[in-house]
């Protein structure tokens, strides 16, 4: 059995994934959101829209929002321009 997952805070970012949003055309003024960076421990940081509380009670079956978690939406967009820097396994 693995051991649960934790975020480690300390980790920093090494690269973007995919395209910026001023890149994609997805933002306007010096607004940097959304965004999908690797860090360097292997993570993904992802900056979207918090819609924690819009999503609530509508999860599918199986899935929760853990106290400390949030839910958060990017453009599609965002991840198909990320897809060529998402590793296969």
């Amino acid at each position: 059995m693995s051991e649960k997952w934790e975020a480690d805070s300390s980790a920093s970012f090494v690269r973007r994934m995919g395209k910026s949003s001023h890149e994609l055309g997805q933002t306007s003024g010096n607004s940097s959101c959304p965004d999908i960076w690797e860090l360097d421990n292997g993570d993904v940081a992802v900056i979207g829209s918090d819609l924690t509380a819009s999503y609530e009670g509508r999860l599918p079956a199986g899935v929760s929002v853990d106290p400390g978690e949030r839910l958060v939406v990017i453009p599609r967009r965002a991840i198909l321009a990320a897809k060529a820097d998402i590793p296969d396994a």
